[in-house]
Formats: structure tokens, sequence, C-alpha cells
């Protein structure tokens, strides 16, 4: 299956920052959302991920002059994830341009919404799954649920969505290493694909996703914002 890579760019008061495991105390900046945007277009990236810090905590759109900036600066098709709660939310950010809607804290807390969401706009959402030790996480990870990963996921085969994403939260930032086997092993259940996300510090980490030969892709951010992985290397890895 091809491998895809989702650079990603993370939205918190209209600048793009990187995280370390969601902690939105730790903050870097690293400036401005279509400057980065255009980068990672030009470098060959097919993909741009993005995600809305703010709407996330507090449950809206809170980046959305960000978002229709980065719309503007690219070619590229953009995943978008963040505070998007209701119909309403989905489909304005679909009419502005936006190719794929992620929802996460919605998928656990009104997972009748997050289903018709998926069968309403078929390849068009996704699912984050945001997992601590396992287990699901929400409110911009501020909160841990009573439910797995793999059921959450489990729920969502028959909804059409178009990819889950699974984000290891311990690793998320840290540059620690991908949790290779607990997304191969989730991939492995699942007709749906599985994007990968939090830890990818370089080379290896996208060549172990890759190899498993059942994880779709995967999300990168520290690695190529410090240096470490370079657009070049991690699309030569990916291929």
């Amino acid at each position: 299956m091809p491998f895809t890579l989702y650079p990603a760019i993370d939205l918190k008061a209209g600048q793009v920052v990187r995280l370390k495991r969601g902690d939105m105390a730790q903050a870097t900046i690293y400036g401005d959302p279509a400057t980065q945007a255009r980068a990672f277009d030009e470098s060959g990236f097919e993909w741009l991920h993005v995600v809305d810090l703010d709407g996330a905590f507090a449950g809206r759109p809170a980046n959305a002059e960000a978002v229709a900036a980065i719309l503007a600066a690219t070619t590229r098709p953009v995943q978008l994830g963040g505070g998007i709660r209701d119909m309403a939310t989905v489909e304005a950010w679909l009419a502005r341009g936006i190719a794929r809607v992620i929802l996460g804290s919605a998928a656990v807390k009104d997972p009748d919404f997050a289903r018709a969401a998926c069968r309403a706009f078929p390849g068009k959402v996704a699912v984050g799954i945001d997992a601590r030790e396992g287990m699901v996480a929400t409110e911009g990870w501020a909160e841990v649920s009573s439910v797995s990963a793999l059921d959450l996921a489990l729920a969502f085969e028959d909804a059409g969505a178009a990819a889950i994403i699974h984000t290891d939260i311990e690793r998320d930032g840290m540059l620690g290493g991908v949790n290779v086997e607990a997304t191969a092993e989730l991939a492995r259940r699942l007709a749906t694909p599985v994007i990968a996300s939090g830890g990818v510090a370089g080379v290896a980490d996208i060549a172990a996703l890759k190899a498993t030969g059942s994880v779709a892709g995967t999300i990168i951010g520290r690695a190529l914002y410090d240096g470490r992985l370079t657009p070049d290397e991690a699309l030569a890895a990916s291929r």
C-alpha cells in the first residue's frame, strides 16, 4: 500500500507551534502558518496535517484565519482537526476547502454524530484516536476515558471513515520514537486505513512504520521543525 507523510502544522493563537505531550504550557513557536504551508508544499509533501489546538480545548474553531491562510498558500489537500464537534462545523470546513476533517473528542463523546458525519461525507472524515496507555484521551488530551483505542476504532469500521489517526500521547513531541507495535497492531485489526502520529524522530521511524505493511502513513512534527529530519530524507524513506 502507498505510505503517505503528513507534515504537521499545529496552530495556537494564529501561530505555528509544537507542544510536548500535548501540554499547551510547553509550546515552541515556529512562526507563520502560510509560510510553513508553502514550504511543505514546495518540499513535495502530498498532504498537510493541521490542528487547531485552541479549538481542541475550546470545543469550537479558534484559528479560522490561520487555516484560511494555509489553504490560500498551498495546492495540497489539507486535513484539519481541533474543535470540530457538530455537523455544521464539518460542513463549513469542507465548504471552505478542507479536504478531510478529523473528529477526535466528538468520536468518543458523541459517536452518533461522528458516525453520521463519516456517512454523510465518505472519504472526507477521519477519526482521531489519541491514546494514553491504550485508553482514549479527549478534550485536548486533558481527560482520559474508559474506552480503549481498539474498541473506539472498531466502532467506526462500518461508518466509512477515511482513516483512523492513532496518536500515542506519551510520545507526541518528544522525539523518542514512534509506537510502531501499537499502531501496527491496530492497523492489522482494522479495514480502515491507520495513520500513525506521535514520536517520529527520524528516518528509522518512517522506515519501521512503512515496513509493517499495514500502517498507511504517519504525521511528522517536531523532527522536521528541529531539523533532525529533512523533507527530502523523510520523503525518500516513505518511498
